[in-house]
């Protein structure tokens, strides 16, 4: 999409005017962020989105119709957009600039407060608002809309782009009805049916939503009626049985990949940018440390969240501070001493660092319960503690950096490095799931086209150059390597647990017994 050189002498007439129109439709939108009062703002609004959805279809049709079918990412990194030019520098700056307007200044997007009418941007989408849910529009609507309109305009492009393959059409579709349906409309329509209900997100699970836990949320679950409580009951149950019972099944691929709406937006409108995730080994370690020092967070936040509202008297409810905190450190040490004992030699070295991390956990959750009082834990306000949790996770990583740095740090920079549900479903898909992608070294040409474009930051080509299957908690199973490859190396597979992970198989020479090997697997 960009206009830098080389590629503006190659686009065609089409492709400027496709260009021209979405342009025009995010002009609409600048004029109402500056107050301009548009005399029929419904006519406004869709005059803006069709425009938005139509410029982006009309230059991806010609974009990719008049090519045959194949891999298209020819020239990625000589566009400015792509490849950390100016032009990346720029939309990296005003994305991120947006966010944080959107997080912590609304009013500059429009919002009024204390029942005064929206103004500027937010107003321009009343009209929508009232027609779905029969409210005024608030910036998180305003944002609703135009990340859904990304995700299915972009998700038409991302279609034509990889139309030869059947398994990136099947997860597209997938997730732009995800987005539409679960993530906007129908929690709309549930607004008109009952709106008590403090989350209407059906298909986000702790702890990528972390607040689904928190006193005001659940009240509203329990104050919502029988409806409520199946939200309440689906969510621990999408917890402890359904999601495991899934990535057992399919790998984390089946929500980081077909059905979560950052994975969504990542694939789509974030898709130009996932050659720019880092692959050297200094930047795996920090995620590595990163993702699971967040999420030992979550869980120490959300358990501290829960815990501040129970009480010590078991007359009064009979889950007890006392018994919540005993459950929590049970539950914890029966993983632990299962992962332990039945996958420590899978772990090897990670094994130490597994059981720092549990030793941190288990000291907070101590230091917390016997510090903790009615109104502080761990010396700090409850109140305030749950709000930093929902202003650094919630807000600035998930939001600011995650999406607003696509153009600079990948895609898939939340996804890889902050997102505690991708390194929950990660660990379940490193320990007991079936799926892993298989190589064929002997056909490997080390064109480096799955490294470069693998958004998870994995060095694809150094397992295809060794034919070692490929399990890792970070892959999300987009499938993309497999896609850009020009031999057919690899394939996404869901298979037995046996030979899943066969690191010894590449090794030659006198590191192992090549006869003793194969009479092994014929037994």
């Amino acid at each position: 999409m960009s206009l830098a050189n080389p590629d503006a002498l190659n686009i065609t007439n089409k492709q400027k005017i496709g260009l021209a129109i979405g342009v025009i439709g995010l002009f609409i939108m600048v004029l109402a962020l500056l107050n301009t009062d548009f005399p029929n703002k419904a006519l406004f609004l869709t005059l803006s989105l069709v425009a938005i959805f139509g410029g982006v279809i009309m230059y991806s049709r010609e974009a990719y119709l008049n090519k045959l079918e194949g891999i298209k990412n020819d020239g990625v990194w000589f566009k400015s957009i792509s490849s950390r030019g100016i032009l990346g520098w720029i939309l990296g700056v005003v994305l991120t600039t947006f966010y944080i307007v959107l997080y912590f200044f609304p009013k500059y997007l429009g919002l009024g407060t204390d029942g005064e009418a929206n103004t500027g941007l937010i107003a321009l989408f009343d009209p929508l608002s009232h027609l779905l849910s029969g409210r005024d529009a608030s910036q998180w609507f305003v944002y609703g809309v135009l990340y859904t309109v990304a995700i299915l305009a972009f998700g038409y492009k991302f279609l034509l782009k990889y139309r030869h393959n059947r398994y990136q059409q099947l997860r597209t579709g997938s997730v732009m009805f995800f987005q539409l349906g679960f993530a906007f409309l129908i929690p709309e329509f549930m607004y008109v049916m009952n709106n008590d209900l403090p989350y209407y997100d059906l298909k986000s699970i702790w702890p990528l939503n972390y607040y689904i836990f928190d006193e005001w949320s659940v009240n509203g679950f329990l104050s919502a009626g029988n409806i409520g409580v199946a939200l309440l009951i689906f969510g621990l149950l999408s917890i402890f049985v359904i999601t495991p019972i899934l990535t057992y099944k399919y790998g984390k691929r089946w929500y980081c990949s077909w059905v979560c709406g950052c994975g969504g937006l990542a694939e789509t409108a974030g898709d130009s940018f996932r050659q720019l995730s880092s692959k050297k080994m200094y930047a795996w370690k920090i995620e590595r440390w990163l993702i699971h020092t967040v999420l030992v967070f979550s869980v120490v936040m959300t358990v501290a969240m829960v815990y501040s509202y129970l009480g010590y008297d078991k007359n009064d409810f009979w889950l007890t501070r006392d018994v919540f905190i005993s459950l929590v450190i049970g539950l914890l040490t029966v993983v632990f001493v299962g992962v332990m004992y039945f996958k420590r030699h899978e772990f090897g070295k990670d094994a130490k660092m597994g059981a720092i991390g549990y030793a941190v956990v288990i000291a907070l959750l101590l230091i917390m319960h016997f510090t903790g009082t009615t109104e502080h834990l761990f010396f700090i306000k409850a109140g305030s503690l749950r709000a930093a949790y929902g202003l650094y996770i919630g807000s600035i990583f998930s939001g600011v950096i995650g999406t607003g740095f696509y153009p600079i740090l990948g895609n898939r920079s939340w996804c890889r490095f902050g997102c505690p549900m991708a390194a929950i479903l990660g660990f379940q898909q490193r320990l007991f799931s079936k799926f892993r992608i298989t190589t064929n070294g002997g056909q490997c040409i080390s064109c480096g086209n799955c490294s470069t474009y693998c958004e998870m930051g994995i060095d694809v080509r150094a397992y295809a150059q060794k034919g070692e299957n490929i399990v890792r908690s970070s892959c999300v199973g987009c499938g993309i390597c497999s896609a850009v490859c020009p031999r057919g190396v690899l394939k996404l597979e869901n298979d037995s647990m046996e030979g899943r992970i066969n690191p010894n198989e590449i090794l030659l020479g006198n590191d192992v017994d090549l006869m003793d090997l194969l009479n092994n697997k014929k037994n």
